[in-house]
């Protein structure tokens, strides 16, 4: 396999504290019982707006990424999935339907480049709206008694 047979990757934002259900596996890949979806990646606690917080998968911050995969966590810890692109174009789509475990994956679209934690937060309260409706809606369907 020749290097442009390689398919391009982006650099993965693994937490190091979070510890694997099986030592040769990332905590991501090998999630402990009862540990929520996302478990193993960056939670960004210093990047919040209204109790929501914000989790990366893609690490935008050792690579610059026009897009990548993150996650956002209500006060409650349950999450949803986010596929995210930059773009002065609005976007919030469902990617992945809402399950017990996750109230959704969610293509979007932020307005600001993934460069300062300043701007994903902004880029965070940008979308925001969608995100509330949507764990609104996960949380009428579900209840908040199911387990991650």
């Amino acid at each position: 396999m020749t290097s442009k047979d390689k398919p391009e990757g982006r650099p993965l934002a693994l937490d190091p504290d979070a510890e694997s259900d099986s030592s040769p596996e990332s905590a991501f890949i090998a999630r402990p019982a009862g540990a929520p979806v996302y478990y193993g990646f960056q939670v960004l606690d210093d990047v919040s707006v209204a109790g929501f917080r914000f989790g990366k998968i893609t690490d935008f911050e050792i690579e610059s990424a026009g897009y990548g995969d993150a996650f956002v966590i209500p006060p409650d810890d349950r999450r949803a999935g986010l596929v995210w692109e930059v773009s002065e174009a609005p976007l919030f789509t469902e990617a992945h339907p809402p399950e017990a475990s996750r109230w959704g994956v969610w293509a979007v679209s932020f307005p600001l480049p993934m460069t300062s934690r300043e701007n994903v937060r902004r880029n965070l309260q940008a979308i925001l709206p969608g995100p509330k409706k949507k764990r609104l809606e996960w949380q009428k369907r579900y209840g908040s008694g199911r387990p991650l």
